[in-house]
C-alpha cells in the first residue's frame, strides 16, 4: 500500500520542519476544538505524521503544548511592546494603563486564552510552567515600564492588583467563550462600562 503524499512529504522534512508542523497542528486543534481535543492521536493526524514523532520530538502532548505556549507568549510580548510607553507619576494611572493593555493583549491572543482555560480545569507541571513563564513575561514588561512610584502605606496594593489582574483575565476568557459575563454583555458598550468600573476600583491606588 502506497504512502499518502502528506506522510511521504513529512518523511522528507528535517526535524525542525517536522516539529514546526506538529506545533502548528496543535495550535489549530486548540483553536478549533479546545484542549479536550488535543491528544497524541489527533495531533499526529492533524500534522500528517506518525504518533511516534510526537513522543520523539516532544515527549507527548504536554511537550507540544509547552512549545505552543512559547509562541503564544512571544505574540503576547509583541502585543505589549507595541503599546507606546506613557511616563506618569501616578500609580493609579500606571495601574490603569497596565491592566487595560494586558486585557487588550489577551483579547487578540486566542491561543493564550485557550492555554489559560486549560490550566483552570487541569493541573500539571507543564501547565504550571506555562503559567509561570507567562507571568514572568508580564512582570518583565511591567518592570521595564514602571516608573519609581510610591506604594500606598495603607492597604494591600499587591493584593488589590492581584484581584484586578484576575478579573481582567477572566473578562478576556469570558469574552472569547461567550461574549458576556453575568449581568453584562461584552459588546462595545459593555467594555466602556468595564473601563468606568475599573476607574472606580482603582481609587485604592494613589493618584
Amino acid at each position: 500500500m502506497a504512502e499518502s503524499p502528506v506522510i511521504s512529504a513529512v518523511r522528507l522534512r528535517s526535524r525542525p520542519a517536522t516539529e514546526a508542523l506538529i506545533v502548528e497542528a496543535g495550535e489549530r486543534i486548540l483553536l478549533r476544538d479546545g484542549f479536550p481535543g488535543l491528544n497524541v492521536q489527533t495531533l499526529a493526524a492533524e500534522a500528517g505524521c506518525d504518533r511516534k514523532l510526537v513522543y520523539r520530538y516532544f515527549g507527548g502532548v504536554e511537550g507540544a503544548a509547552a512549545r505552543i505556549a512559547q509562541r503564544a507568549n512571544a505574540a503576547l510580548a509583541a502585543s505589549l511592546a507595541s503599546i507606546p510607553h506613557v511616563d506618569t507619576a501616578s500609580l493609579r494611572t500606571f495601574a490603569r494603563i497596565s491592566l487595560l493593555t494586558w486585557l487588550a493583549a489577551l483579547r487578540v491572543s486566542p491561543l493564550s486564552l485557550r492555554l489559560m482555560a486549560w490550566a483552570l480545569v487541569e493541573d500539571s507541571d507543564t501547565l504550571r510552567r506555562i503559567e509561570a513563564d507567562r507571568n514572568a513575561m508580564l512582570q518583565a514588561w511591567l518592570r521595564e515600564r514602571r516608573p519609581r512610584l510610591r506604594t500606598p502605606p495603607e492597604g494591600d496594593a499587591a493584593a488589590v492588583n492581584a484581584v484586578l489582574m484576575a478579573a481582567v483575565q477572566m473578562l478576556a476568557l469570558s469574552a472569547a467563550a461567550r461574549g458576556a459575563v453575568p449581568g453584562l454583555p461584552l459588546d462595545a458598550a459593555g467594555w466602556t462600562r468595564i473601563e468606568t468600573a475599573l476607574d472606580q476600583l482603582l481609587v485604592a491606588f494613589p493618584d
